[in-house]
């Protein structure tokens, strides 16, 4: 694709005259596909969007558009260093954990130096053992269900959904259980992007660095510590950034991942057999959350390494273009028979970009590793509580405050009461 003649007057992600959508408000975090489907009909499949703090950007929520930005790591990097808009932001921007800035972390480096952080990253998380991570999942599951199943109610978010994954996969990673709650409440904060952003990040930090030096004094048969087994050239710093890039792409996606499946077969009569025992529900309801409610709605970024277009929208070099996952999935030109909220049935098709795609994609250990999570930990719920029901309007569930993450902030459910089982420390 050649370089396109660029009119003078476009400005940083928005042609001058143009009204950029903001990333934020009440539809945002209450309906987004109805504001997907909005803009799409409104700006097309590349739109000019507005972050907190007025910092211009592409949203690419056209499946073809998207796939094409993932597909040409050369003409839209994952190089943050490209940004054109460094000179605007604020060093206390609350965006910019997520965002990211120049660092040796296998999420915020390009090319060769990506490859190099992959080929330590992949072999620690590829020896996890899939049946002893089952194990743990479910004691953890039976644990956490223990604290609330006698009580006939509960938020399954703060109860369930959001601890499970962090502890699970605290232990795979060789984290202490006595910091899996205030590492739990950094990845939350930073996602969410609010005030308490950058002294979560700071504190997320302090987390993984002491992780790298226990394990280098106390070697054990986790993730951390086959990293720094690896034989290749790495310094204590970029162990510590890979490690936070493992948490947190772990925690909170996974976690949504849960709830948003929870919800789904709450709310969808098709789903009525998995409370039931019909397991084979529980995958199916997993992977249509991937098509239609996918837990990260929106990631940053790709950032345009010469000027160029994008379904005729003309894109300078440095623009930042947000993945838009959510929108991607829910594009009606490839997908049939979308009902007005952007879902529907099951299909059984994997083409979704629920992990994202192409070089940075999320690596398949990762992917199966949170699956086995997920997945055991839905199983061991409906197990324990098969009556579940919603205990709230639908219409009132509301998602996190997150430009990125797709999840609801609780879920109130209520069954009837049950005993612990007991014996589990």
């Amino acid at each position: 694709m050649s370089a396109p003649d660029v009119a003078s007057n476009h400005v940083g992600g928005c042609p001058a005259g143009g009204r950029p959508v903001p990333l934020s408000g009440p539809v945002f975090h209450t309906d987004p596909h109805q504001l997907y489907g909005q803009m799409r009909r409104e700006h097309g499949p590349v739109v000019s969007v507005e972050l907190p703090g007025g910092i211009p950007a592409w949203l690419v929520i056209g499946y073809r558009e998207l796939h094409q930005v993932l597909s040409d790591p050369e003409l839209f990097p994952r190089n943050v260093a490209l940004w054109n808009q460094w000179p605007n932001i604020p060093p206390d921007w609350p965006l910019l954990p997520m965002v990211g800035q120049p660092m040796p972390s296998i999420y915020f480096t390009a090319g060769a130096e990506h490859r190099r952080h992959v080929t330590m990253v992949e072999p620690a998380l590829e020896a996890v053992d899939p049946f002893e991570l089952r194990r743990v999942t479910e004691e953890l599951a039976d644990r956490l269900i223990d604290l609330f199943c006698g009580r006939g109610e509960a938020d399954l978010i703060a109860a369930f959904a959001e601890p499970l994954p962090v502890y699970a996969i605290g232990r795979i990673v060789g984290v202490a259980d006595e910091d899996v709650p205030d590492l739990a409440w950094t990845m939350k904060a930073l996602a969410d992007g609010g005030a308490d952003a950058l002294t979560a990040h700071q504190r997320f930090g302090e987390h993984t660095q002491k992780l790298v030096a226990a394990k280098r004094s106390r070697p054990g048969n986790d993730v951390t510590t086959r990293m720094l087994q690896y034989p290749g050239q790495f310094t204590d710093e970029e162990y510590a950034l890979d490690l936070m890039a493992i948490l947190a792409a772990a925690h909170l996606t996974t976690a949504d991942w849960i709830g948003n499946s929870v919800r789904l077969m709450l709310v969808q009569d098709r789903f009525a057999a998995a409370f039931g025992g019909g397991r084979n529900s529980i995958a199916q309801a997993m992977n249509e959350v991937l098509w239609d409610d996918v837990p990260s709605q929106i990631l940053a970024g790709r950032w345009a390494s010469r000027d160029t277009r994008l379904a005729e929208k003309v894109i300078r070099s440095g623009d930042m273009l947000l993945l838009g996952l959510a929108g991607a999935n829910t594009d009606p030109h490839i997908r049939q028979n979308l009902d007005d909220r952007g879902h529907t049935a099951y299909t059984g098709n994997n083409a979704h970009f629920g992990f994202s795609y192409g070089e940075y994609r999320c690596p398949f250990p990762a992917q199966q590793i949170g699956e086995i999570i997920a997945r055991t930990g839905l199983e061991v719920l409906l197990d324990r509580l098969p009556d579940i029901q919603l205990a709230v309007s639908e219409a009132t569930l509301a998602r996190r405050p997150s430009v990125f993450q797709g999840g609801m902030t609780s879920l109130p459910v209520r069954f009837t009461a049950v005993r612990p089982l007991g014996g589990l420390q």
